[in-house]
Formats: structure tokens, C-alpha cells, sequence
């Protein structure tokens, strides 16, 4: 997945191929004069292989000051394979108003807001990575894109294919080439040693050339082997990736593959079994937390003798790591969950290599799917346009003969995840064959489950990790608390859920769970008594009153959410002084909410982030705030009734950001230099007053 923001600075080499790309947007006499509907919109092809920087170079052009002052309305779809109209025109229409469509609406009804929002405007719309080769797919859409527009609207393709450029292009496409040598050379330099240390190694340098020349002038290849080497000074690691046989392979590929593979091949030891389970990712954007939980479940994070780390730290750092070796892309902190997730993507590229390094144990099951190999480990099932059930499905599977029968495809006894997609259709006979018959599940992932779960869930003696996201269930079997190896609960969105199995507490390995549920109170010897519980997200539970009794069991407790609650004040709770470890703690939504509870201060060494959100009745913040010394972020948005800032700030050295929105007097007592509260926040590093 992609999207349209990119830093001018971070890219070299492409300032020529912008200003021709721009100046083919800009209007021409021929334009003008031409009335017929075909040439209303300009439709420009960029063509290249992978990993040229066609997606860069679209997005240099999309935010060029000159193109964006020409056009009335700017729109930055991701396609990729799937050149689905319905979709198409979702992605068009939430970027033409700049928000997500959240209401499922009809062909129609899209195509009448589309026109709406198109009507009268002179627009550019940017399709990134269109493989359709289907021309009448194409006809559909681009009819939906002309109707009541300016003429001098444009449209730029970028593609792969060059049929795909004919298909769609009313101009030639624009074939991208290859970075020069020395814009090469640059961008590598960047990546592979500090600012300036190129001088100090020049040996490496050279052999940094001699690399450079095998990329075949492709950015990717030249930026993820760069970024392998950075800092390394051991001059064999470089000879290994210059002179690898790998290099031989696929020439084809313009050396992209073959670079991408020593990427690889290059990695420590500890980061190979993480980047190959990248594998169930989707293209869409991902989230590292999934990925971190997921890593954690298959037991392939090693902490570090030395290092006094928990095991989600650990998962962080490799992420990052992967991020700094260019394996993800466009990665961003999700302020809108709290800081705590980051979303990524991958390029297409890294996608398939990573597909291939995982290809014998991972394996997708749809209506096509006819035999799956005996070495699979992960099992993904897909959405099917039939009404079947995935039953049917695995009967066409080798060795199945029924569902019932599934005892005899012991082949498949090393699965160790399955991951259910939204849409797939399933019945109870499914989970219990696959509980019963794959003992090794370590993952379970289910989007909007439309069945009970059996109780047969409470054999699973190795899972760790389950996602029960959305669906119709109402309950949870009582079995699931036998699960004495889960580490991570994701029970999100499952409103439905009148009350939480008794005896939660024997979930005596549950490091992570968040929670929707139907029920006012939380029974005893439940939630309260997850001793190893080091995240904790309380959401969307609208009849909820109180917290669980025995908070005070949290000890190890990190991070705390409690998010859209509109019955829960946890001020009610007369909890002893509890010795807190909270790092994080997260408030939106709470209405009944008028101070903060006492039993906060708990932390006053540890609590490093505190984020305020949709508090209407939030009247004040306690002085006790200013003990907590350890705090770096205060985010403070939509709490109206806020109209001060305790005494004491000062008193906070370790804060850097200070956030403060939509809380009009507070805003106006915290103007720079004016406000009355300004002396108490005017040595904080980092200070964002808005009232958006």
C-alpha cells in the first residue's frame, strides 16, 4: 500500500523526470480546443520495472507546488492487482473528501457521490500500480471519472506493464529509467556509512562502487543493500555481497531480486525467522504490535543475555531494525491509538521475496486451492465469492474426503497458525476439526467470526496468540480459560459479548488483552487478577460502570487504554495506594469522567506518556500530576471544561511534548508569550496548541 506524502530531500536523481511529468499535466492549446469526452481527462502511464521509483516519482509530482495550485482536487489511490470497481471507487471518493467511508454503500450510490464530489473541478488522480490488463474494466471505471468534469483533468497511471500503459494512456507512456551511476553512488553512500565516514573507510568505499554498478541503476536495490551495510566496517561482509554468486542469477530482474535476495542473506541470524513470518502480511497497511504479538507466539525473539528486556521491547527493536534495513516502507506512529502501534507497508518487491522465503511454509486456501503441501505451518483463508463453506473447500484437498474425515490428513500436522479473513464463510464443524486436529496452533486469527466458538478451543495447550476481532459471538466458552499458554487476547469490537468466561485469572501467561464487552461490571477473580498482564485496552464497552475490584493485582501492568465507555468513571473505584509500573496510560471517551482517579499517582517513576481525549466533564487536573517525573508526552484533546494547568510544571523536567487541542480556554491560557498559563509550559521543548 502507498501514499501520497514524501520528503524532496530524501530523493535524488528524479528532478529531470518530474519536471517532464509536470509539464505534461500542465494545460496544452490542444486541450482546450479538443471537446470530445475521451480527451477530457489526460491519462499519463509511468512504465518501469520494479524498484525504479515510479511510486517516488509520482509522488514528487503530486506534491510539487505547481501541480497542486493548477488542480481543484488531488486523489492518491493504491490499486494493485485487485482492479475491483466497487473498491476503486471507494479509495477515489474517501480521498476526494479526505476521510474514510465508513457507510457501505451501493455502486450507485458511490457513483452519485463521486460525481458530486467531481462536478465542475479540474482534478489530478494518481492510480499507483495498476496491473489490469482488462480493457473494459478500465472503460467501466474511467466513464465514472468524466462525467461533469473541467476539461484539463488528468489521470497518472504508474505500471509495470506496458500493455497496461496502452490500454489506459491517451499520451505515451513515460518510460522511467534506471538512476544514473553516480545519483546511484549517492543515494548509496547515504545509506551505508555516516555523514562523511566514507572518507575515513575508503577501501569500503571502493567496494561500495564495484555494488553500486550491480544494482543496474534500480533506487531499492541500491537503498536496501546500503542500508545492510551501514556501519559495518568488517571489510569480508562487504566482498561477500559484492562478489555473491547471486548476483548471476535472474538478470532479467534488472538486478533487483538478486540485490533484494543478499539483502537477505546478509541479515544477522536473529532477524532471517522474523522477516520470513512477514510472509502472512497483507499489501495493505499493517501494524507492528500483530506482527510484534505474532513474532512472540512463535518464539523466534531472542532476548539478550545482558539486557533486562521484555519480550514486546525485544520485538520492537528487530522491528526497527527491519524498518532501518529498508524492509518496510512508510512506516508512521499511529497517534490515534496512543503512540503504542507503528503501521508500515511493504514495496511490492520486498513483498515477493519475502513471499519466496516463506513459500513452503505458508500456504492460501480459497475455492481454487487443490492440494496444500505437507510441510505448511500457517494456513490463510480467504474471502470466495461462493456461498460454500470452507468445509467444501478443504474437501478438494488431497487425502480429504470430508470434512469429518480430517483425521487423514495428517500431513498437515505441523500448522501452527490460521488466520480467518472477514467474509469467510465457516460453520462449527470447522473450528472443532481444526482444534481438535491441529494440536501445534500457536496462532488464531479470526476477522468477524458469524459462529459460537466450541469448547474444543481449551485443547489447544501451545496457542499464544488469538484474535477474535468483531462477528456475532455472544459468548465465550469457559474452556478458553484452560489456555494457560496465551500470551495475547484480542477480543476488539466484539460487542456482542454479553460476559466474560469465570476464571479468567487461570490465564496465568496473558500478557496483552483488549476487550469489547457487553457487560456492566467485570465478575470476580477475572481481569483484575492477570498477574502477568502488561497491556491492558478496555474499548467500546458501552453498558461498563466499573473497573475489575483487584486492579491492585496489576502490578506488572505497562499500558492502560480505556476508550469509549460512555457508563465508566473509574473514579468510583476506592482502590488502597496500588504500586503501580504504568507507562503508558490512554483516556478517550469517558463522559462521566470528571477528575482524575487518585489511584493514578501510582506511578509517579514510570508513567511516561499520558494521553486525555473526549473528556467533556473534565473539569481540572490534580497537583499530583507534577510528581509524575518520568513523563515525556502530555496530549490533551476535546476536554472543554479543562481551564488549567496544575501548579508545578516546572516540576516535570523529562517532559519534551505538549499537546494541546480543541480545549478552547485552556488553548487561550496557553498562548505563546500571552497566556496566563504559559510561564508554567514555556520551557517544554515540543508545544502544539490547536484548535483542529
Amino acid at each position: 500500500m502507498t501514499h501520497s506524502f514524501i520528503s524532496a530531500s530524501e530523493v535524488v536523481g528524479r528532478d529531470s523526470d518530474k519536471e517532464v511529468i509536470v509539464d505534461l499535466l500542465m494545460p496544452k492549446t490542444v486541450d482546450l480546443q479538443n471537446g470530445n469526452s475521451q480527451s477530457v481527462v489526460s491519462v499519463i502511464p509511468i512504465v518501469g520495472i520494479g524498484g525504479l521509483g515510479k511510486t517516488t516519482l509520482a509522488k514528487l509530482v503530486y506534491n510539487d507546488e505547481m501541480v497542486v495550485g493548477h488542480f481543484d482536487l488531488r486523489m492518491w489511490v493504491y490499486v494493485s492487482v485487485d482492479f475491483d470497481i466497487h473498491r476503486l471507487m471507494e479509495k477515489i471518493l474517501s480521498s476526494a473528501l479526505g476521510k474514510e467511508i465508513s457507510e457501505k454503500m451501493s455502486v450507485d450510490q458511490l457513483q452519485a457521490k463521486l460525481r458530486e464530489s467531481l462536478k465542475d473541478k479540474k482534478y489530478l488522480l494518481v492510480l499507483d500500480d495498476v496491473w489490469n490488463e482488462d480493457r473494459s474494466q478500465w472503460s467501466d471505471l474511467r466513464n465514472l471519472l468524466i462525467d461533469g468534469i473541467k476539461l484539463g483533468s488528468k489521470i497518472l497511471v504508474t505500471t509495470r506493464n506496458l500493455s497496461v500503459a496502452s490500454i489506459m494512456g491517451t499520451e505515451q507512456p513515460y518510460n522511467l529509467a534506471g538512476l544514473s551511476y553516480e545519483y546511484c553512488l549517492s543515494l548509496f553512500t547515504k545509506c551505508a556509512f555516516k555523514e562523511g565516514d566514507e572518507k575515513q573507510h575508503p577501501h569500503l568505499f571502493e567496494i561500495g562502487k564495484e555494488i553500486v554498478k550491480k544494482c543496474g541503476g534500480a533506487p531499492l536495490a541500491v537503498r536496501t543493500l546500503g542500508s545492510q551495510l551501514y556501519s559495518e566496517t568488517d571489510e569480508r561482509r562487504w566482498k561477500l555481497v559484492r562478489d555473491s554468486k547471486i548476483w548471476e542469477l535472474e538478470r532479467g530482474s534488472g538486478h533487483i531480486l538478486p540485490a533484494l535476495r543478499l539483502s537477505y542473506i546478509q541479515l544477522p541470524s536473529y532477524l532471517k525467522p522474523c522477516l520470513g513470518y512477514c510472509a502472512y502480511l497483507s499489501k495493505n497497511r499493517c501494524d507492528s504490535v500483530d506482527l510484534i504479538h505474532s513474532w512472540m507466539a512463535h518464539g523466534i525473539l531472542q532476548s539478550r543475555d545482558n539486557e533486562n528486556l521484555e519480550m514486546e521491547d525485544v520485538g520492537e527493536q528487530y522491528f526497527k531494525e527491519l524498518w532501518a534495513r529498508s524492509f518496510f516502507e512508510n512506516v508512521e506512529i499511529d497517534e490515534d491509538l496512543y503512540d503504542v502501534v507503528y503501521t508500515f507497508s511493504m514495496h511490492d518487491l520486498i513483498y515477493d521475496l519475502v513471499q519466496s522465503i516463506g513459500q513452503d511454509e505458508w500456504s492460501v486456501v480459497d475455492s481454487s486451492t487443490k492440494d496444500i503441501d505437507e510441510n505448511v505451518r500457517h494456513l490463510s483463508f480467504l474471502k470466495s465469492d461462493n456461498k460454500l463453506i470452507v468445509s467444501t473447500v478443504l474437501q478438494k484437498l488431497k487425502k480429504v474426503q470430508g470434512i469429518t474425515l480430517m483425521e487423514d490428513v495428517q500431513k498437515l500436522k505441523k500448522v501452527q497458525s490460521i488466520t480467518l479473513m472477514e467474509d469467510v464463510p465457516i460453520d462449527e464443524s470447522f473450528l472443532d476439526t481444526c482444534f481438535s486436529k491441529f494440536k501445534y496452533l500457536r496462532v488464531l486469527r479470526f476477522v468477524e467470526l458469524s459462529v459460537e466458538l466450541p469448547s474444543s478451543i481449551g485443547t489447544l495447550k501451545h496457542l499464544r496468540y488469538l484474535v477474535l476481532q468483531g462477528g456475532k459471538m455472544t459468548k465465550l466458552p469457559t474452556a478458553i480459560c484452560k489456555l494457560q499458554s496465551l500470551q495475547t487476547l484480542f477480543l476488539g469490537g466484539c460487542g456482542n459479548i454479553h460476559e466474560l468466561p469465570r476464571d479468567m485469572s487461570k490465564l496465568i501467561s496473558l500478557r496483552s488483552l483488549i476487550m469489547t464487552t457487553k457487560e456492566a461490571c467485570f465478575q470476580d477473580n477475572g481481569v483484575g487478577c492477570l498477574k502477568s498482564l502488561r497491556f491492558l485496552a478496555i474499548v467500546n464497552c458501552g453498558n461498563l460502570t466499573s473497573l475489575p475490584r483487584e486492579m491492585s493485582y496489576l502490578a506488572a501492568l505497562r499500558t492502560l487504554i480505556l476508550a469509549d465507555c460512555e457508563q465508566l468513571d473509574p473514579v468510583n473505584q476506592h482502590y488502597q495506594a496500588i504500586p503501580l509500573r504504568l507507562e503508558k496510560l490512554a483516556i478517550k471517551g469517558l463522559p462521566r469522567m470528571t477528575e482524575l482517579p487518585e489511584w493514578f499517582r501510582g506511578a509517579p517513576n514510570t508513567l511516561q506518556h499520558l494521553y486525555i481525549k473526549d473528556c467533556s466533564n473534565l473539569g481540572s487536573l490534580p497537583g499530583w500530576l507534577t510528581n509524575l517525573t518520568s513523563l515525556k508526552k502530555l496530549f490533551l484533546k476535546k476536554c472543554p471544561k479543562l481551564l488549567s494547568l496544575p501548579e508545578g510544571m516546572d516540576r516535570l523536567t523529562a517532559l519534551r511534548d505538549l499537546k494541546i487541542q480543541r480545549c478552547p480556554e485552556l488553548q487561550r491560557r496557553c498562548e505563546r508569550d500571552t497566556g496566563e498559563e504559559w510561564p508554567k509550559i514555556a520551557r517544554i521543548p515540543n508545544i502544539y496548541i490547536s484548535n483542529w
